[in-house]
């Protein structure tokens, strides 16, 4: 059920977007030289404040509206791997955290054992004990090393995710802004050779660099 609603939820904001135009071009050949002109329908030129609008209410969605659609499987990754980075590191935080409540209650009371059910044995890794691990103190500093450890770690995945929210809407705002740029074959940079005369009429050779566009 949650996978259908995934593909219910993605699927939304493309169709909102589906109905607009596309930009085209078509070649002028009314010259020797074929060149290709851009055409830019302003009518459906992006706004670049609804995009970040619409970036910000649903995550990819001002791709969406500004046509970038081979951005979405970047922008989705990205906020899956920050997911999974969350959720990871708070449960090893939560697990060792746990532990090490237990482990020091236990310990406070003269209770500590061998139990594969205690929550700081179940850590423990797999062939190892109490006792190979440095007994209950040196075990007991270890569990709150990493707890802290895993709880700076989220944090951290919790900043990325933010970082990776802000850097979406920014590219949504750019890319309406740029949404009609000139980027025709038109651009060129050609190197030639030039021959000059300086003052004195004495020729002189130089390097020509010509930026077209």
């Amino acid at each position: 059920m949650r996978h259908w609603l995934y593909i219910v939820l993605l699927s939304f904001p493309m169709a909102l977007f589906a109905h607009q135009d596309t930009i085209y071009f078509h070649p002028d050949t009314t010259t020797a030289q074929e060149e290709y002109k851009y055409y830019v329908d302003l009518n459906r030129q992006p706004d670049a404040i609804k995009a970040v609008w619409l970036g910000a209410i649903f995550p990819g969605a001002g791709q969406m509206y500004n046509r970038s659609y081979w951005k979405l499987p970047i922008v989705y990754g990205a906020f899956m791997g920050c997911g999974y980075a969350i959720s990871w590191n708070h449960n090893r935080y939560s697990s060792y955290k746990t532990a090490y409540i237990d482990l020091y209650n236990d310990n406070q009371a003269g209770t500590v054992s061998e139990d594969p059910s205690k929550s700081y044995i179940a850590v423990i890794p797999e062939g190892y004990n109490l006792e190979r691990v440095g007994g209950k103190d040196r075990w007991l500093n270890t569990l709150k090393n990493q707890q802290n450890i895993y709880r700076r770690y989220r944090d951290y995945s919790i900043l990325a995710t933010v970082l990776v929210y802000a850097l979406s809407l920014i590219d949504a705002y750019v890319d309406a802004q740029l949404f009609d740029y000139d980027i025709s074959p038109d651009l060129t940079l050609n190197v030639e050779p030039q021959i000059i005369l300086d003052q004195q009429r004495q020729q002189s050779a130089e390097l020509k660099l010509a930026i077209r566009f």
